[in-house]
């Protein structure tokens, strides 16, 4: 099988050509780096995301405060995901770092907020 895919791995954004065979990428062409070859294994067998959004804040000078995932996550939990960021409300203040959701879905990705909301 073949897929055709864009790189976002770096500002180039090469047109990729992945060849996936048994479910497993066994060759990659049109990267003109490293990362792209990654990209490419990483977007064909697993998908991730980073994911951002914004939770809501109780008692702040803010309803509400942005937050993202401390690293990328499966791209098909993202859904499940907002649910439990949505359910979710958090007590001013709020500082950037604070963590708003710890160990979401039982992924070991925590739910960061970046603002600060007195």
């Amino acid at each position: 099988m073949i897929k055709e895919l864009t790189c976002v791995a770096c500002p180039l954004g090469c047109p990729l050509v992945a060849t996936i065979e048994n479910g497993e990428v066994v060759d990659v062409k049109g990267n003109t780096c490293k990362r792209g070859a990654e990209y490419a294994k990483t977007e064909c067998t697993h998908p991730v995301r980073s994911l951002t959004t914004t939770a809501k804040v109780n008692g702040g000078s803010s309803y509400v405060v942005p937050v993202k995932s401390s690293v990328a996550m499966p791209k098909e939990k993202l859904f499940e995901a907002m649910k439990v960021i949505n359910s979710t409300t958090i007590d001013a203040p709020v500082h950037i770092g604070d963590v708003v959701v710890s160990n979401i879905l039982g992924l070991d990705v925590d739910i960061i907020a970046t603002n600060e909301v007195k």
